[in-house]
This record gives C-alpha cells, structure tokens and sequence, in this order.
C-alpha cells in the first residue's frame, strides 16, 4: 500500500464549477458539506484505506530561522497557506489510479445550492524513503 496526500485548495487551483467561496454558503451547505466529508472518511476508515485528514483554521504565519542567537522571523511577501490551504485527508491504497478515484470522489462534496464543487484536488505521493545526497544531484 502507498499513502497519498488529497489536499484541499482555497485557492492556487483552477476555479472549481461550483465556485461559490464558503463564506457564501448557507449553514445547511456547510453542514451538508462537513457531513460529505465526514461519511467519506468512516467509508475508507472501514476499508482500512483512510489513515487521517483535517480541515484548517484560518489562522497561521510563515516562520523561518533568522540566524544564531536570533528570534525567528513570521510572514514574508509570500502567498499565506492558510489563504491557500483548506485541509487534507491522507489515505493508503493500493495504486496510483485508486488515489485518484477518490480523490474524485472527494471532489463531489456538495457546496452552494447543495450541488457537487467539482474542486480540484492535489494527490501527492509520500516518499516511500527518504532522498539521499545522490538523489539531489
């Protein structure tokens, strides 16, 4: 089994066809959405294939060393994940093609007027070690 990371884009992505932001939706649709969610990950939980997924908050800063003996800097001129990022659910199965079934199946979580997003998802493969110096150059 490989593990794959679905993630959830607020932004970065191509315009899903249902592109109504949630701060838009009604409490019903997000209600209806979380509750999608929800029966997605116990269906995979009972097929051993979800192993975790969580949504963010809004909250949250770029941190980065800054030198010796010296407090780590926060926030840069860079996009903030968390405009980016709005959650994840890694799972373990099979093969590639089955990743991206579900993430298909992902995909459909109803948003405004109760229809289906059809947001676009990342799959992204972990590494299955860890690279060396030579897989660098």
């Amino acid at each position: 089994m490989a593990k794959y990371l679905l993630l959830k884009h607020y932004r970065g992505a191509p315009a899903a066809v249902n592109d109504v932001p949630m701060d838009q939706w009604t409490p019903e649709e997000i209600s209806a959405h979380v509750q999608y969610m929800n029966d997605f990950a116990a269906r995979l939980e009972k097929t051993g294939e979800f192993v975790d997924g969580q949504a963010l908050a809004p909250e949250g800063a770029w941190v980065r060393y800054d030198g010796e003996g010296r407090p780590p800097v926060t926030d840069g001129p860079f996009a903030e994940t968390k405009d980016l990022i709005a959650g994840w659910m890694v799972i373990d199965v099979d093969t590639y093609e089955r990743a991206v079934e579900l993430a298909g199946e992902l995909s459909a979580a109803p948003g405004a007027g109760g229809k289906p997003i059809h947001e676009w998802l990342e799959v992204r493969p972990f590494l299955a070690a860890h690279p060396t110096i030579s897989d660098c150059h």
